[in-house]
């Protein structure tokens, strides 16, 4: 038996050029290779949409210096960018701690100590040893063989995580960029709308006036007064909530940027209205999604590194070898390096867990499930883009087709308001019809804002969606 064992051994060293485990490629069962995640988007309507490439800048495309000034800020003092950026630095330290094992070890051993040693364990009992000052030094070397790859498959490994770790990263970045540009687009929506609010109650406030010089004048009553001042305070009441919102953006964009609250950008405070993109949205394809998406780089190399250590376990079933040499000198003070106190090793150390191979066995078993739970979320992270990606789509397209029909109502709305104001200066009709058409223009003005509002966030989302923003090279991240 120890005979086959060496002769197995040493055919492992001589052969040793291929590494046990499977060799990672994608699977060609995956969502990612089939043509139907691969091909145009469903949602992808030629009027609204271009199937040019996704820029990496994209916000870019709203052609605004303080928005690009704002992303900027995110990317260089951002507190999650910094912490994915840590996570980086720790993945290469474990990657450069695989890499050492391929590298020779060496041993320095150094031991004075003064004492006698056991007649008895010398096999001379009764004789009276001395004491004496003794000493110990030595050196040692050893490299590891790699028979069968398992280093190898661990370097593998490890460097797919590092991968998987620079892809979290990028999905941070990703989710900063939209994350700032979101709360810049709802900071700028919020001074829209409450620029509208204020237009309507100082119309509601003039109309207001108007009804009390009338019912002086004899011309109307107090009701139309009373109705009027009540209109004015539901305008009123709608402030607050629209200058919460604006402060509550501005914070958030603060803190995107590393900055406290309290230093939020007082240039984003006077915005009052929303950016506006300058050309058709691109969107690539399926295939360009798969390719952009980091979350799907992530999950792709973390099945990658599942699959390397499915090699690592399998190696555990082959002997492993480590070549040595060590060279010391051990004896009293007084002789201390003379040729008799020199002694050397040079050979071969052979390990093997053998016969105990079920226990290796399970492990293999564990590593393999871990590769299937890895690919089932790589699948699962595909599907979730794809969906992602043309759910925002057809929001953005249908909340565009509400914006167009809201236009046109508010085109009517303030027709009619007209109509309304003029029948009742000429005495033709009463107030009442007034308030109404009114009330009516307000509610179709502020509608259509907060639509317009929602199409902008749209935007980002579908941007986000298509996992744009982080191509560009990484911003060095440090605290301000």
């Amino acid at each position: 038996m120890i005979r086959r064992i060496v002769a197995v051994g040493m055919a492992a060293l001589l052969a040793g050029c291929a590494a046990v485990g499977p060799d990672y490629q994608r699977p060609a069962a995956a969502i990612a290779e089939q043509p139907s995640a691969t091909g145009a988007f469903v949602s992808g309507d030629s009027k609204l949409f271009t199937p040019e490439p996704v820029p990496a800048d994209w916000w870019r495309l709203y052609n605004d210096p303080l928005l690009d000034r704002l992303v900027a800020d995110a990317l260089r003092a951002n507190t999650d960018l910094r912490i994915a950026s840590a996570n980086i630095a720790n993945a290469r330290a474990g990657a450069a701690l695989a890499r050492q094992a391929r590298e020779p070890q060496f041993g320095l051993q150094a031991g004075p100590g003064y004492g006698r040693r056991s007649a008895e364990e010398e096999l001379l009992p009764g004789a009276a040893l001395p004491n004496a000052f003794v000493y110990s030094a030595g050196a040692s070397v050893s490299y590891q063989v790699d028979l069968v790859g398992q280093v190898r498959r661990a370097i593998e490994a490890a460097n797919a995580d590092v991968s998987a770790t620079q892809a979290a990263y990028d999905s941070v970045r990703v989710t900063v960029v939209a994350g700032t540009v979101g709360a810049y687009v709802d900071a700028c929506a919020a001074g829209r709308e409450v620029r509208i609010a204020q237009q309507a109650l100082a119309l509601q406030a003039r109309s207001t006036a108007l009804t009390r010089r009338l019912n002086q004048a004899g011309r109307g009553i107090s009701l139309d007064v009373t109705r009027s001042l009540a209109q004015e305070a539901q305008v009123q009441a709608s402030l607050p909530a629209l200058l919460a919102a604006r402060q509550v953006a501005l914070f958030r964009l603060a803190t995107l940027t590393g900055r406290p609250p309290a230093e939020f950008d007082r240039t984003v405070a006077q915005c009052s209205e929303e950016p506006r993109l300058t050309r058709t949205i691109p969107i690539g394809d399926g295939a360009a999604l798969i390719r952009r998406r980091p979350d799907i780089r992530r999950a792709e190399q973390e099945l990658h590194a599942a699959t390397a250590r499915i090699g690592v376990a399998e190696a555990e079933l082959y002997p492993q070898v480590t070549l040595g040499a060590s060279v010391g000198s051990v004896g009293l003070a007084g002789s201390a390096l003379s040729g008799d106190t020199f002694k050397f090793s040079l050979g071969p150390l052979i390990s093997w867990q053998f016969p105990n191979r079920g226990r290796v066995r399970a492990r293999i078993a564990s590593a393999q499930t871990q590769a299937d739970a890895s690919f089932a979320r790589f699948d699962g992270i595909v599907l979730v883009a794809l969906r992602e990606t043309e759910s925002a789509l057809t929001v953005y397209a249908r909340d565009l087709d509400r914006a167009i029909a809201l236009r046109q109502a508010r085109a009517q709305a303030a027709r009619a308001a007209r109509d309304a104001e003029t029948l009742f200066r000429a005495g033709r009709t009463g107030f009442l019809p007034v308030l109404d058409a009114q009330r009516t223009l307000i509610s179709s003005e502020q509608l259509l804002a907060s639509t317009e509002s929602r199409i902008s966030a749209d935007q980002v989302q579908l941007f986000l969606a298509l996992g744009g923003g982080w191509q560009q090279p990484a911003v060095a991240v440090s605290p301000r």
